[in-house]
């Protein structure tokens, strides 16, 4: 193996199963024809699959099922990064990153700063869609789930067993934080983030 593609390799192995990313991840760093060489190289050796044009991954593996499908949202960041677009999950989308909706989306969406576009990946679809990105002037990736998540859900539909499941994924240590972020939020949306981040007692 060729040092480059050894480092390249080191890079990936420390983001973990399930990261996806692209040759821009790497461009700092290493020249790009290196970088090509080394992902088609990683590519053919089956460490990592071609996910959709300039998408790869690391996949994930299960016991039962071996190869995993490719992490969604992972792909939707890795996009981010590579045309330098702020993205926001719509509503279903980050009802569904945060494990309140189970079923299982055909579509995933995304609202972006950048043009409106289509991948298929699989056999699901990632879509982009041109938007006024009124809600990600935010610090946390989680305050950017969880106002679209809530906002989709409807004041109505947020009982205390959506608090529960949505206290249970907030990391305890992120809660001020969190409060600071979404200060600026419709109030009846605040009042609920304001309920995920209080400590049980």
């Amino acid at each position: 193996m060729q040092p480059i593609e050894q480092k390249i390799l080191s890079r990936i192995y420390g983001r973990g199963r399930g990261w996806a990313f692209t040759k821009t991840d790497f461009v700092t760093d290493f020249g790009e024809a290196n970088i090509h060489k080394a992902l088609s190289a990683l590519t053919k050796a089956g460490t990592i699959r071609r996910v959709c044009l300039g998408v790869y991954d690391y996949p994930r593996q299960s016991e039962l099922l071996g190869q995993l499908s490719p992490d969604i949202d992972q792909v939707a960041q890795a996009l981010a990064r590579k045309f330098n677009w702020r993205i926001q999950p719509s509503g279903d989308t980050a009802l569904n990153l945060l494990g309140v909706s189970t079923q299982v989306p055909g579509k995933w969406l995304y609202l972006s700063d950048g043009p409106s576009r289509r991948y298929a990946i699989g056999e699901q679809e990632l879509a982009f869609r041109k938007a006024a990105l009124k809600d990600t002037g935010f610090a946390l990736r989680e305050s950017g789930l969880l106002v679209p998540a809530i906002k989709a859900l409807g004041k109505e539909h947020v009982d205390a067993a959506v608090i529960e499941k949505l206290r249970q994924w907030l990391d305890p240590k992120l809660r001020t934080r969190l409060l600071r972020d979404t200060r600026m939020v419709a109030g009846w949306i605040y009042e609920i983030i304001k309920q995920i981040s209080e400590e049980r007692a």
